[in-house]
């Protein structure tokens, strides 16, 4: 059965038997307008609501119509989901993109040399056409701990910065609402991490941006839907699809052919490879 809405999170309501004709109850909630989904499962089938729809009145209202009550005049209670409240659930969201925009502000884009000195993930100089840089261990070493996750922030042209935080907001604000602060951060902090020391292993500091997180995004959102059907996120298979073409097209060279400058390929596999490490972890928290 198709889902009406793209709802930021889905509850499960019930299991009953793959057998059991289900068709009667979710006509009389497509009328009133309730947003569900049936999802088979091995030999059940599954009723989900979003978030914001009460789900043991859907529950007493099974069993009603199973009794043959007369629902044509139903109330369901829904919980209003945007302005504040949204605000208020993806806090985090909202910070990091703030930062995106407030150090991308201060680099300039990445004309201004100096300020990214302070940014990158270990102190550069530029002499002539050479880039020099200091060791990535004798950094850390020193206490520049910052400096593992602060590339993630600077961007280098408007297309970038737009492109990553659209799908922060989009996706970082869905997993944030319905898994909770801590795990976007966790994620956040554990992506840019790899992604990070990745690129930098293979092309030194100076790259930047928030792509490595945002695969990572992707890539831990579409495992979850996977393993946890009941409870899904809300990613579209095709959309994995999609950042699946776009990565591998990166690694051919053609994205730089088309004038969308240097890529930085490794981070996002990187991420991606992140993001998905990151799903068993947080399912054995969230069980």
């Amino acid at each position: 059965m198709p889902f009406a809405g793209y709802c930021d999170r889905m509850n499960e309501v019930f299991r009953v038997p793959l057998d059991q004709d289900l068709s009667g109850f979710t006509a009389i909630l497509w009328q009133h307008k309730i947003p569900h989904r049936v999802l088979e499962q091995g030999q059940e089938q599954l009723l989900l609501v979003p978030y914001n729809v009460n789900g043991e009145q859907i529950a007493q209202l099974y069993q009603m119509w199973q009794q043959g009550a007369d629902l044509s005049g139903l109330r369901v209670q829904q919980t209003g989901q945007g302005g504040l409240q949204t605000v208020f659930k993806a806090w985090l969201t909202l910070a990091l993109i703030a930062v995106s925009i407030i150090i991308t502000l201060i680099v300039s884009l990445g004309d201004n040399i100096q300020m990214m000195g302070w940014f990158t993930i270990v102190e550069f100089s530029v002499q002539g056409n050479k880039v020099y840089y200091s060791d990535l261990l004798t950094s850390v070493a020193g206490g520049q701990i910052w400096r593992l996750f602060t590339p993630a922030f600077m961007h280098f042209n408007l297309p970038h910065i737009i492109f990553n935080l659209l799908w922060v907001w989009v996706v970082g604000r869905r997993i944030e609402s319905y898994l909770g602060w801590p795990v976007l951060l966790g994620l956040f902090l554990f992506s840019a991490l790899a992604s990070n020391v990745a690129q930098f292993w293979v092309s030194g500091p100076m790259f930047g941006g928030m792509s490595g997180f945002v695969f990572a995004l992707l890539g831990f959102a579409w495992l979850w839907d996977r393993l946890r059907p009941a409870q899904m996120i809300g990613m579209p298979p095709a959309l994995m699809g999609f950042m699946m073409f776009w990565l591998v097209l990166g690694f051919t060279g053609a994205l730089e052919t088309l004038g969308l400058g240097s890529i930085a390929n490794t981070a996002h596999l990187a991420g991606l490879i992140a993001g998905l490490v990151v799903v068993p972890v947080v399912r054995v928290f969230k069980r």
